[in-house]
């Protein structure tokens, strides 16, 4: 099993978000009234009911995948000691990979939970982000054309890998400079 480290459910980032949303909410009652106050939160209200089943079959696919994926697998391929391999395949699954933010962040989180290096689960969401066919085919190819989207990736493929890179060897100092386990 992997090691579940406790954290939180609210925390600086949190606390940062709430304070957003309540100045903005008093902000526009005072400003708009509490009729234009009213429809906003019922209309956020409802969008948060759409993306919680989203939100919570993302994470359960994370929490599957987590036990699913062999730990000594993960570490080999992806892991501290993977060396370039490794980042050249978090880029891989990260540009192959379908699916939006819901799915995307839960697995990196599982990736990093089953021995993956903050190196791999950096190049894989990056790659994700700049990389991915699906957003390729479906709005980039229809609206920008064969011969953007292929400079686009050209240009952008470097980036999952030197950042990767980067974050191996910041987290390696970050965790020396700590004293943890790189």
């Amino acid at each position: 099993m992997p090691v579940r480290h406790s954290r939180s459910p609210f925390d600086w980032s949190a606390a940062v978000i709430a304070a957003l949303a309540v100045t903005a909410g008093v902000t526009v009652y005072l400003r708009d009234g509490s009729a234009r106050f009213l429809s906003i939160l019922t209309d956020d209200i409802g969008l948060f009911g759409t993306m919680l089943p989203r939100m919570l079959a993302g994470c359960l696919m994370g929490a599957f995948v987590t036990l699913l994926l062999p730990r000594e697998a993960v570490a080999r391929w992806v892991g501290a000691d993977s060396g370039i391999l490794g980042i050249l395949i978090a880029t891989a699954v990260g540009a192959i990979l379908p699916g939006g933010p819901f799915t995307i962040y839960p697995v990196a989180g599982a990736l990093l939970a089953a021995g993956a290096d903050a190196g791999a689960a950096c190049a894989f969401v990056i790659s994700w982000t700049l990389l991915g066919y699906a957003r390729a085919i479906v709005w980039e190819l229809p609206f920008f054309g064969l011969d953007f989207v292929t400079w686009r990736i050209l240009f952008s493929l470097p980036l999952p890998i030197i950042a990767g890179l980067t974050a191996r060897v910041v987290w390696n100092l970050f965790m020396k400079r700590e004293g943890g386990d790189a």
